[in-house]
């Protein structure tokens, strides 16, 4: 059997299609469409000077994005496609290298996460084959939905029954199980699988391998025209930024710095098995920071991610735009706290909002014993002077120098560094 890949997303079919992405994303048609979002999205929000600077790109990621994910629709014609990444080049093996593939993060998006989909039909059989890894993630899930975003079907990877290498086949139809393991019965409302595979420790883990097979006969039409994948993407771009508008404004609509909002977790996506805690803040200056002091409530999983009003994350790889549980220190009584500030704090666990004053947090906790979070699960955050920090911290809270900063920060960069390359 051959090695597992370097990088289980960097597929030829995920190059051909990113490839196909690019050439849409600069047709004149959705050009146009891209300007006519642009105005819509800026007349909606009227940005702060803090998030107008960081539109430009940030809305390009967004259209990209809405132009991979809508590509993929066709489910006579199924692909694996990863969906939110950031910029890279293209797999080599297409002697394409030299390419450049623009980020496509969207939807606050959960840095840890590589996000698959698939589309499929009611009225057809597939069949997902993959396989895991040396360890299985920590959270993982074919979530399959209907076109709202609500589930219709769940299996966790955590419950793939393997054979002996690790491999796998997840069966895909409207029929029960009738003994069958690793199946997932679809329905008349079953329009793609939406998979998550969380990449908790950024050195060692990795995503499932993953391919889709359609069972049965030839598909009765061929795939999508041009013309129709264009209305089909002009279609995602405005639902992309309408959509954006909406979730941010779960936390835009209530008082800055306050972190009691907990998501739906049957509407909009969210796992169901997860908590999210969402919230918007502001630091009134450079010298004021947020602290956050966070109860895990028995979650093995934490993450604690910035966006800014696009939907995207801030810069992940060499910057702490992002922290999970297993880059960050807990204090003394298990609890953690996190310091949101514009320069580095001398904190171990500093959130960096990357120069912006203000921004999203999206908390989200999953993986409970039997399900269900300890009540004392939860954050509370206060604004505190930068010139109080170390009189507001429990004496716990563990500091780093700026040598030790660098070196933090530099083995972050290079734990991440597989997800762009190719293989």
């Amino acid at each position: 059997m051959q090695a597992f890949s370097h990088n289980p997303i960097a597929t030829v079919q995920q190059a051909e299609h990113e490839l196909l992405a690019l050439k849409y994303f600069q047709h004149p048609e959705l050009c146009a469409v891209r300007e006519q979002v642009r105005e819509f999205w800026l007349n909606e929000v009227e940005p702060s000077e803090d998030m107008r600077s960081c539109f430009d790109w940030a809305f390009d990621e967004v259209m990209f994005a809405a132009v991979v994910w809508a590509l993929n629709q066709d489910p006579l014609y199924p692909k694996v496609i990863t969906i939110t990444r950031l910029a890279h080049y293209l797999d080599d093996s297409l002697n394409l290298d030299d390419i450049l593939i623009p980020g496509s993060r969207w939807g606050i998006d959960n840095p840890d996460s590589v996000y698959r989909v698939i589309p499929i039909s009611g009225d057809e059989r597939y069949e997902i084959r993959g396989r895991v890894y040396h360890r299985r993630l920590v959270e993982n899930y074919f979530t399959l939905w209907d076109k709202n975003m609500q589930t219709v079907g769940l299996l966790s990877g955590k419950d793939l029954q393997l054979d002996d290498n690790g491999c796998f086949t997840i069966t895909v139809d409207s029929e029960p199980a009738n003994g069958r393991e690793n199946h997932i019965q679809s329905s008349a409302d079953a329009h793609e699988f939406y998979i998550r595979d969380v990449i908790f420790d950024w050195q060692n883990d990795r995503p499932n391998e993953l391919e889709i097979v359609r069972l049965g006969e030839q598909p009765h039409r061929p795939p999508f025209s041009e013309a129709e994948l264009i209305a089909l993407i002009a279609e995602y771009m405005h639902k992309w930024a309408a959509n954006t508008v909406r979730w941010n404004n779960q936390a835009l609509h209530k008082p800055a710095n306050d972190f009691s909002f907990t998501i739906d977790r049957d509407s909009d996506g969210a796992l169901r098995n997860q908590i999210y805690i969402m919230g918007h803040f502001k630091l009134p200056d450079s010298d004021t920071v947020l602290v956050l002091d966070v109860d895990m409530g028995g979650a093995e999983y934490f993450i604690a991610p910035i966006t800014n009003v696009w939907g995207t994350s801030n810069e992940i790889r060499s910057r702490n735009g992002c922290l999970n549980k297993s880059q960050i220190e807990a204090n003394a009584d298990g609890c953690y706290t996190f310091v949101v500030a514009i320069e580095d704090p001398g904190i171990c666990n500093w959130l960096d909002p990357d120069g912006m004053h203000e921004g999203i947090l999206t908390l989200r906790w999953a993986e409970f014993d039997n399900d269900q979070p300890l009540p004392s699960l939860g954050v509370s955050g206060r604004l505190v002077r930068l010139s109080d920090l170390d009189s507001e911290l429990p004496a716990t809270v563990k500091r780093l120098s700026a040598a030790e900063r660098a070196e933090v920060l530099q083995a972050r960069s290079a734990s991440y560094q597989w997800r762009v390359d190719s293989n």
